[in-house]
């Protein structure tokens, strides 16, 4: 069970870079959150690759 997903995604190759330090920066602002589950998923055609990274959290009570 979840209250919440939250989204990542980049297609450029700087942005790929920084995603994980942008969710580790999510994480620290929402302490009152519990990771239940991710998925990780990448996607491409012939000239972009996209990252996506979702997070699935319930709050904690």
């Amino acid at each position: 069970m979840f209250d919440g997903v939250k989204v990542f995604s980049a297609t450029k190759s700087k942005e790929r870079e920084q995603l994980g330090e942008a969710i580790t920066n999510w994480l620290e602002r929402n302490k009152d959150i519990e990771v239940v589950d991710k998925v990780v998923t990448q996607s491409s055609d012939s000239e972009f690759h996209c990252l996506t990274i979702t997070i699935f959290y319930k709050r904690k009570r």
